[in-house]
């Protein structure tokens, strides 16, 4: 395994690879993630509240042996930053700059789903109640964004975008989001659809059931057979404990969407807080059933891992430990892709020790 820097910078954080997104075209790698400012005294998430988060991407030419970073190249909503106001206080919100320049607008449809060198990102504002998600597409594989375009409401209290899509067809695409559940809390995982080159978008179903915690951040792939599969991060909810269970399910439809079961448990333990998935359909004499799941493990010894099934997920072998020893759980979103030699590229958020900054970070490595 070969472990390489994305982006570095003293006294800065740079996180959540998984709330932007990765694409990719053979040896050429997008990924998105956002910067801040470290703080050791936030702790946890060691990010200086009051100074803003501005949203980066990183290109590699090489497969992921060398990356050049640069400003995310679209319009934000007032110039703010992207899928981060949680990590900020309010008056850097960019949820306060929705009625302002350059606000995302209604689509005009059009989209080209299948064109060569396309690419989609979502964007959102919060994570519980009032959270509204708009959305970007690249025709020139991430080297200019057009938008920002709104993505409905659903009839929901609030909707939490993060990068999942399947693209179906030249004017259909299917997206996974995560709506705020009927208390305001975050979450429950649902497939939205256009069939009109992304003028319209409609519900199409409910992928988890109504959680007691939450089910959020889906990472979805369609097999060869048409199945499509989406794995979640959950939690249970819990008044008793400050550290509630957490794992991955992974999720089957037969129908295109319209109906789920879930299929079987990836990670029975995601370790302390929990991590979201990211699911790659592995190429090459792997084609059609065999899977990569890879997810940050944020309980000691605070490692990047991976688990990996030949059965299209119906079974899944034990961890496998990509990379451990970070200094402390604040760790992890990762986006994995694999290159046309079969090596597969998972990127992440990392740090040394807890006291140093945040930073991103790629492992390739070979199953």
């Amino acid at each position: 395994m070969e472990h390489v820097t994305v982006y570095r910078e003293a006294g800065r954080y740079a996180g959540w690879p998984a709330n932007y997104g990765i694409w990719h075209w053979g040896d050429e790698i997008v990924v998105g993630f956002t910067r801040g400012y470290y703080q050791e005294s936030a702790h946890f998430h060691a990010r200086d509240r009051d100074r803003p988060f501005d949203p980066l991407q990183a290109r590699s030419l090489d497969g992921g042996a060398t990356w050049t970073v640069q400003p995310f190249p679209g319009t934000t909503p007032g110039g703010r930053g992207l899928s981060a106001d949680e990590h900020m206080n309010p008056d850097l919100w960019v949820a306060n700059a929705l009625d302002g320049p350059d606000a995302p607008v209604d689509c005009p449809g059009g989209i080209q789903f299948t064109h060569p060198d396309f690419a989609l990102m979502c964007a959102r504002t919060g994570l519980r109640a009032g959270a509204r998600s708009w959305f970007y597409i690249s025709y020139d594989r991430c080297r200019s964004w057009q938008g920002p375009y709104w993505l409905p409401d659903f009839g929901q209290t609030g909707i939490a975008a993060r990068t999942d899509y399947l693209v179906d067809g030249p004017e259909r695409c299917t997206l996974f989001l995560t709506a705020a559940k009927p208390d305001g809390q975050e979450g429950r995982v649902f497939c939205a659809r256009t069939t009109d080159g992304g003028r319209t978008f409609s519900f199409v179903s409910w992928v988890t059931p109504e959680p007691k915690g939450y089910t959020i951040m889906p990472a979805s792939v369609r097999l060869p057979s048409g199945r499509i599969l989406t794995a979640v991060r959950c939690s249970e909810g819990s008044s008793t404990t400050t550290s509630p269970h957490c794992w991955i399910d992974l999720y089957a439809s037969d129908d295109d969407g319209v109906s789920w079961h879930r299929l079987s448990t990836p990670v029975p333990d995601a370790g302390r807080g929990g991590n979201p998935p990211t699911l790659t359909l592995l190429q090459g004499e792997a084609a059609g059933t065999h899977l990569c799941l890879t997810y940050g493990f944020r309980t000691p010894p605070f490692a990047m891992q991976a688990v990996l099934s030949e059965d299209g997920g119906r079974s899944w072998g034990p961890a496998i430990t990509l990379r451990s020893g970070a200094g402390n759980h604040d760790i992890g979103y990762p986006r994995t892709v694999q290159r046309p030699d079969g090596t597969l590229v998972t990127v992440y958020y990392w740090n040394d020790r807890p006291d140093q900054e945040r930073y991103i970070a790629a492992t390739l490595w070979r199953i």
